[in-house]
């Protein structure tokens, strides 16, 4: 077999991974996608689903950004407290405050209503509530106070790259376990992505967290963060009988957490 027969074999699969990666990106991030990548697929729901084994590279994506942002405000000698919250400040721009979004209405939902109906009415208001507003404040205090208190420089910027990679990683196993909670809505009309796709992200978030943290890091981190989306997957069913965007976006938040806290060990 020739070498252009064998491109000519691979070009149409590798065409198709690199439109699921436009896809996850540009739902996932509001960053610019450059015109090289082949026209990657609309952002409808079979297709996102489609495309959710990219959802770590798209999160690596976003904490390579607010690396940068640190490593550029550090350089600027910038206090810790400050660069860390400019750290954070820049992946609520990059990401819209998709994530933080979920988690406020998932807050607000959960904590508001007395019946599963009720909850889900909650959650699908754009107004925030009590709920909603503490939980947003103590995820940013959080993330903020890890990421000021990861004093090595080196060490911070491969924390924000594994905390944002592998929270993002467990997203599509959640898809694929947990039923969806309505029966409509993003979360329905996009499915169950494929076995294979859930598997291959659960992976590629491993594999991210154990270059950026270290092996035995890695395995801490992905035992924790496995632990948190389980109990969260499971108060979701108890809660509203499943899943919805706004949980996957409030399970998206608590892995940063928890990875940020498991690089500070």
């Amino acid at each position: 077999m020739t070498i252009r027969g064998t491109w000519d074999d691979w070009a149409p699969w590798l065409k198709d991974r690199l439109g699921e990666l436009k896809t996850s990106v540009a739902f996932l991030t509001r960053l610019p996608l450059p015109r090289t990548l082949p026209p990657g697929p609309d952002i409808a729901p079979a297709a996102l689903a489609q495309a959710s084994w990219a959802f770590p590279l798209a999160g690596l994506a976003v904490g390579a950004i607010a690396a940068l942002v640190y490593a550029l405000a550090d350089r600027l000698a910038i206090p810790a407290w400050p660069a860390a919250a400019l750290a954070v400040a820049i992946t609520l721009a990059v990401t819209g405050c998709l994530h933080e979004d979920g988690l406020a209405d998932t807050a607000d939902g959960f904590g508001g209503g007395k019946t599963a109906e009720r909850k889900l009415d909650i959650m699908r208001d754009s107004r925030i509530g009590t709920y909603g507003a503490c939980a947003l404040a103590l995820s940013i205090l959080l993330r903020t106070g890890a990421v000021a208190s990861l004093a090595d420089t080196g060490l911070l910027v491969a924390a924000l790259i594994a905390a944002h990679a592998g929270a993002r990683a467990v997203l599509p196993a959640v898809m694929f376990f947990v039923p969806p909670a309505r029966s409509d809505g993003l979360s329905f009309t996009a499915g169950r992505p494929p076995a294979a796709g859930a598997a291959i992200g659960a992976v590629l978030g491993f594999v991210i967290l154990a270059f950026c943290l270290g092996p035995w890091p890695a395995i801490e981190a992905a035992i924790a963060l496995a632990i948190v989306t389980a109990l969260l997957a499971r108060l979701s069913r108890t809660q509203i009988g499943g899943q919805t965007g706004d949980v996957l976006g409030a399970i998206e938040q608590a892995g940063e957490i928890v990875i940020l806290l498991v690089a500070l060990r």
